[in-house]
Parts: C-alpha cells; sequence; structure tokens
C-alpha cells in the first residue's frame, strides 16, 4: 500500500516560491504534492475542467455526474478532494450543492510550477 501524505490546511493557495527559483524547502514541496496529488485523477482533472467551463460558473455533483457518467457519490468523493486540497468551494443551497473552482487557488498552483504561465 503506497505509504499516505500527511493531512495539513490546504484550503489556502498555495504560497511559495516557484520550483524554478532554486531548491524547495519539504514544507513547502509537500504543500505542493498534496494539491497535486488532488489533481492526479482523470476524472479530477474533468470535473475541474467542468466547473471551469460551466456557463453559471458552478455546478452541483448530479449535473456533473451526469456529464461525467458517474455515480454521484463518486462525484462527490472527487469533489470532496478538489475541496480538502482547496482547488474547488462548494456552498450548500437547499437541498443541493453547488461547487465552483477556487480560481486563485489554481493560478497560485500554476504560478509555483511555472512563473510565467498565468501571464
Amino acid at each position: 500500500m503506497p505509504k499516505a501524505l500527511p493531512v495539513l490546511d490546504t484550503t489556502a493557495p498555495v504560497c511559495c516560491a516557484p520550483v524554478a527559483a532554486g531548491p524547495m524547502s519539504d514544507e513547502d514541496a509537500l504543500h505542493v504534492a498534496l494539491r497535486l496529488k488532488a489533481l492526479a485523477d482523470p476524472a479530477r482533472v474533468k470535473i475541474m475542467s467542468l466547473l471551469f467551463s460551466s456557463p453559471a460558473g458552478e455546478e452541483n455533483s448530479g449535473q456533473l455526474a451526469a456529464v461525467l457518467g458517474l455515480s454521484e457519490s463518486t462525484v462527490s468523493h472527487h469533489l470532496s478532494q478538489l475541496r480538502r486540497a482547496g482547488l474547488v468551494e462548494s456552498q450548500r443551497r437547499g437541498m443541493n450543492v453547488y461547487h465552483c473552482p477556487h480560481g486563485d487557488a489554481v493560478a497560485a498552483l500554476c504560478a509555483v510550477l511555472d512563473p510565467n504561465c498565468c501571464r
């Protein structure tokens, strides 16, 4: 069984020097790795793509499940992982929970990986 990474608060956008700036500290590398680990699943990448391209700017689990051809519980699990990594924000309204991408967190992750990426 693979070694589990420690649990850290990853809800805030990653904030450290870019990877290309030189050797990272162990803590900074761990913060980046935990966010990348959350994206290391094709379904989660597709969820992020759907959330970013949503005309309404948000989707609920049922809408995402229908588009992805997955069960709502599977989509909820993936959203939970993305939310823990700080890449998705969720808000309950009535019986539904709506999800949207946390754009600042994604932009910060891009900037850490490549400081010239978002210019």
